[in-house]
């Protein structure tokens, strides 16, 4: 089975352009740290990606797994959010195929355990690359404007550059 681990921000940020049905699409299973169900459905209660994420889990693609190890959450805690370091934790123990998270230094931190990563930029890539998508410079603008989510103008670039979309049409 394709396991995947998310972060909050992912699920948040897509569900935030109505496209969380992205990862269901492309993964057989997200998997969630109760730190991340915590974040986006109670405390997000009423916000993007709240009953989304709950509507995911009660039809089964989305689980919520807490990790054992509680010393690495504890440790990863230090420069981490708790769900980024739940989040992290998990996929050192289970080894998923990706793990989704967008902000810049839980991103340093799975380098720093081999973990192949992903974000929101990068599955909506692949939603152009696949077809699921008309345009790419159209899903980031309204991640930006609609979701909040902010994008450099260098990954902005290297994105559109990535499907061969124009930057400005």
């Amino acid at each position: 089975m394709q396991e995947v681990i998310s972060d909050s921000s992912t699920l948040i940020h897509l569900a935030g352009i109505g496209r969380l049905e992205l990862l269901k699409e492309f993964y057989e299973k997200i998997l969630i740290t109760p730190a991340v169900w915590r974040e986006v459905v109670e405390e997000g209660k009423g916000r993007p990606g709240a009953e989304e994420v709950k509507e995911a889990q009660r039809a089964g693609w989305i689980e919520v797994i807490a990790p054992s190890n509680e010393s690495v959450v504890r440790f990863l805690e230090r420069e981490l959010h708790k769900g980024e370091a739940e989040a992290i934790a998990l996929a050192t123990e289970r080894n998923p195929e990706v793990i989704l998270l967008d902000e810049l230094e839980a991103r340093r931190v799975t380098d720093v355990y081999g973990l192949r990563k992903t974000g929101v930029v990068g599955i909506l890539i692949r939603a152009k690359l696949e077809g699921k998508v008309e345009s790419l410079r159209e899903e980031l603008d309204r991640l930006r404007n609609e979701a909040g989510f902010w994008i450099g103008d260098e990954i902005y670039r290297q994105a559109l550059e990535a499907v061969e979309e124009e930057m400005w049409t």
